[in-house]
């Protein structure tokens, strides 16, 4: 978590790109995506260094980063410069008109001739400075550099914080999952060491990242054990998007919190065929877009054939079936409208889900949950790829409060101790501003104690039957009970007799008050 003297040194990072022109938080995020990076490459070249001096061992060439006695030159330019001054410690102590000639003609260019030599670097293909001027490269740099990001959990929470600025919504709908909504995601899926991972629409790539920290927490074993820190570093995330700007972020989200050699990508997850994809997953979280339609002609055959429609959440739903081999465990988040749409194709994909998959649980969230990005009403879908149907019941929780106001500023309603989905010890009152931790309780009691909840309690279990009797309609309020007060009203006659006293002391009133008057 960033609280105090951190929390004042990237706000004021933050306030000097605006304050220097640069308004659009994505392109602010994508600037300082591009300063870490370089100064990652800088802490590389320092730790091989340092390693080579205590070995008495040269660099090996494929670590030498910045050759010592070999200068640059990007393509172009008549004279290049050493290696050495393309390094962060080095250029961020000249002054700021040299530096900004070394960062734009050298630097930049450096990233992009590096763009096939990790996964990471890849996504540097077309890095551009944007920043307009030598003094704010320069307070860009100082302020980075005074930021202390000695370890993993430090610079992990830095970017997420950085993240936390971003108030876009973006053309295609895509907006930041709040954290604790992820770790509530992941916690209920549980991810394993030797899961393979995916999010289609990875955007910043908080899902994976969350489901790392998850392994990296719950099984520490499987970053000692060589075969499975392999897989993962190479093996066990995958995340796609078509936008290049969140790749570069997702993908810096990914190297800050410690994963090597994810398979970001590059991919229109709706419009290409997954052939070489399909069955390749065992777990899927994601908050796919839902804002929009797409035409029959651009979209990837063979989700049209699960179901023919052109609205991208019923497309996701599809795409999910496909990438998920059988056993494979999913965690979504859907708008309401895929939960009771009428349309062929809404009712065609929720048979699937419960009569050939396992449905296992629904997650009913907050409307104000993804303010102030949108309004939008939401559930959480958690389901089981099995091709050979198992559902029995359906789990529902009705999760009415996450910790946060459901306004525009979803400000915090309680102490940090109390909030997240891990929060421990909640009394009543808590609970009623942070349901998550008891969302979990119960999802993990859904085969047993919650078995005899009734359907008037914020979370019940539905038998398959009932479901398919309501047209295997999945919003919570269709089987949700409410109880309403009796209250005891008097009997008509009652109320008449008492309004006729009523008007006969009025009138008495009104008769002495003549008689005084004269």
């Amino acid at each position: 978590m960033v609280t105090g003297e951190l929390k004042r040194q990237i706000d004021a990072v933050w306030n000097d790109f605006w304050s220097g022109g640069i308004s659009n938080p994505l392109e602010v995020m994508e600037q300082l995506t591009y300063l870490l990076f370089v100064k990652a490459l800088d802490e590389q070249q320092t730790l091989a260094e340092n390693k080579a001096n205590r070995t008495r061992k040269p660099i090996p060439a494929e670590d030498d980063i910045f050759p010592e006695s070999q200068a640059f030159q990007p393509e172009g330019r008549a004279e290049g410069r050493p290696y050495r001054d393309l390094r962060w410690s080095r250029f961020k102590n000249l002054p700021p008109s040299e530096m900004f000639d070394i960062v734009e003609n050298y630097v930049f260019p450096f990233l992009q001739q590096r763009a096939d030599e990790s996964t990471h670097a890849k996504h540097m293909t077309g890095a551009k400075l944007t920043i307009p001027a030598p003094g704010l490269l320069q307070k860009a740099v100082d302020g980075l550099d005074a930021v202390e990001m000695a370890d993993r959990d430090t610079k992990g929470d830095v970017y997420e914080y950085m993240l936390s600025k971003i108030a876009t919504a973006g053309q295609n709908g895509q907006f930041r999952t709040p954290r604790h909504i992820i770790e509530l995601m992941v916690e209920m899926m549980a991810p394993q060491p030797d899961d393979v991972i995916c999010d289609p629409a990875s955007g910043t790539c908080g899902f994976l990242v969350g489901a790392s920290e998850y392994i990296r927490r719950e099984h520490p074993g499987a970053l000692t054990d060589n075969r499975r820190q392999r897989h993962f570093h190479n093996g066990m995330f995958a995340g796609y998007d078509f936008d290049n700007t969140m790749l570069r972020i997702g993908s810096m989200n990914m190297q800050l919190h410690g994963v090597q050699n994810p398979n970001i990508s590059y991919r229109d997850s709706l419009a290409e065929d997954h052939a070489g994809d399909a069955e390749a997953y065992s777990l899927i979280l994601a908050n796919p877009p839902f804002a929009g339609s797409l035409d029959y002609e651009g979209t990837a055959k063979g989700l049209l054939q699960v179901a023919r429609t052109k609205k991208t959440e019923l497309l996701f739903l599809s795409l999910f079936l496909r990438l998920l081999q059988p056993g494979g465990r999913a965690a979504v988040i859907v708008p309401d409208g895929v939960l009771f749409g009428s349309t062929k194709a809404h009712k065609v994909l929720r048979r699937i889900l419960v009569e050939d998959q396992k449905l296992d649980g629904i997650v009913s969230l907050p409307a104000g949950v993804f303010k102030p990005y949108a309004g939008v009403s939401t559930a959480i879908l958690l389901f089981t790829k099995t091709n050979s149907g198992g559902t029995d019941l359906v789990w529902f929780y009705d999760l009415m409060a996450d910790g946060y106001s459901l306004d525009d500023k979803r400000a915090p309603l309680m102490h940090d101790d109390k909030l997240g989905v891990l929060a421990e010890g909640l009394v009543e009152d808590e609970h009623a501003a942070n349901n998550l931790p008891d969302a979990l309780t119960r999802w993990w009691a859904r085969n047993d104690l919650e078995l005899e909840r009734a359907l008037t309690e914020q979370s019940f279990c539905v038998p398959k039957a009932d479901i398919v009797i309501n047209d295997y309609d999945l919003s919570i309020n269709r089987y949700k009970e409410i109880v309403f007060d009796e209250v005891p009203y008097d009997s008509p006659a009652s109320i008449i007799d008492e309004l006729q006293m009523l008007e006969n002391d009025i009138q008495s009133g009104l008769h002495e008050l003549r008689a005084v008057l004269g």
